[in-house]
């Protein structure tokens, strides 16, 4: 589980297991992860992110009764949240490549009326 440790978090009784299935993961990850949420089954907080639907864990793991075990423990007493749309991290690129678009149509000089047409 080497390669995997840095996308692993742990506090105070929780863990955070960041971007799962992000990459190719080991043989045999299924077992390991199994342990670690059977270990913490009901006892400690896990936090999981992951890019990859819940039916999609089987074929990623390798292993469909595996990810079934781990599913039904992880989410059990489990809050699931499905974020959707463009991502976070570009929003403010997004937003400064409209403007700069926006500025290049619109730029006057300080104290020149601007040139462009008001929106309608």
């Amino acid at each position: 589980m080497g390669r995997c440790q840095r996308a692993v978090k742990t506090g105070q009784g929780w863990a955070l297991i960041d971007d799962f299935g992000l990459k190719q993961l080991p043989k045999n990850f299924g077992e390991h992860l199994f342990e670690v949420i059977m270990r913490r089954y009901e006892n400690r907080s896990t936090i999981m992110t992951s890019n990859r639907p819940l039916e999609e864990w089987g074929k990623l793991l390798g292993d469909v009764p595996t990810a079934g075990a781990i599913l039904d423990r992880f989410l059990h007493h489990a809050q699931t949240i499905a974020i959707t749309g463009r991502s976070y991290r570009l929003k403010d690129h997004a937003a400064i490549a409209g403007k700069e678009d926006k500025n290049k149509k619109t730029k006057s000089k300080p104290n020149e009326p601007s040139t462009a047409e008001p929106a309608s």
